[in-house]
């Protein structure tokens, strides 16, 4: 049986407190190893983890991921897959055994959503079929494959169609979408708007913020703190909880300025209060 994702814990100001668990991914902490996620996420409060698929090989075991979610007492709501430049040998180079080992991996512990980008425009066979693979993967395995909303990228102050069937979900026909708060950032979309023009379609949330700052031309993803950016990110949170969203939010910020561990946790702390604080709903 998978994990359930809605609790309700009535506070003596007649809130009711987390109604949304909040989860934290693993890259939370890049490049530390997995266990330093768990340790860190546990030590920090998360209610669980969404663990990254990468080159680490103890990111694919199943084993190996239960023991550490026994171990931290942290459950595994979902499995990224490993769709990153940086992951694209990991288990092979077929993006969709990519995907589907992922929605395996996600099965055997326990996770209910695989989080997916939109295909590289250049995966030819995949991105033509990719949206009927996603909802039949979906049927197949009973797990949300929840496709994460990118962003246009430009080479040499020219834009470059990079995704297909593109980089906004909201134009897409898919049952289940991940928001990307930095990713909204990057693309100049309001996250509030698309949110609400998403409706049921969004079951989960990388929380993190982006101010789609410039630097020499380029554009970066920033994956700031929430609150730090110039995203609607508090809005939606409230949104989310005033309608009993049952999906998930999951910490995606990026902690590699901290100098100390110390700093490192006070970062992640900052964001799980971030989250608790605008999840709240009267009870």
């Amino acid at each position: 049986m998978r994990n359930t994702w809605v609790h309700f814990e009535v506070t003596s100001e007649g809130y009711a407190d987390a109604v949304i668990r909040i989860g934290m991914s693993t890259t939370c902490v890049y490049p530390l190893p997995l266990e330093d996620a768990f340790r860190l996420a546990h030590q920090s409060g998360f209610d669980g983890v969404e663990v990254m698929v990468t080159r680490d090989e103890a990111t694919q075991d199943a084993a190996t991921l239960r023991a550490l979610s026994a171990r931290y007492s942290l459950p595994i709501f979902s499995v990224h897959a490993p769709v990153l430049l940086l992951t694209h040998f990991v288990w092979g180079r077929d993006p969709r055994v990519k995907l589907e080992r992922s929605a395996a991996l996600a099965a055997e512990v326990g996770a209910s959503t695989v989080v997916v980008h939109p295909p590289f425009r250049w995966q030819a066979g995949y991105a033509e079929d990719f949206l009927d693979i996603v909802r039949a993967l979906g049927r197949q395995t009973g797990i949300e494959i929840a496709v994460e909303n990118m962003f246009p990228w430009k080479i040499g102050g020219r834009g470059v169609k990079a995704y297909s069937p593109g980089w906004d979900t909201t134009r897409m026909d898919c049952d289940a979408v991940t928001l990307d708060f930095s990713h909204c950032a990057l693309s100049g979309h309001d996250s509030l708007a698309m949110a609400t023009a998403l409706g049921d379609r969004l079951r989960h949330v990388h929380l993190c913020d982006g101010s789609g700052s410039l630097d020499e031309g380029r554009v970066f993803d920033e994956h700031l703190l929430p609150g730090q950016g110039s995203e609607p990110v508090a809005e939606v949170l409230r949104l989310l909880a005033a309608g009993d969203w049952t999906g998930q939010i999951v910490a995606e910020v990026n902690t590699r300025s901290a100098r100390s561990e110390r700093e490192r946790l006070a970062m992640l702390a900052d964001t799980l209060a971030f989250a608790r604080t605008h999840t709240r709903t009267p009870a």
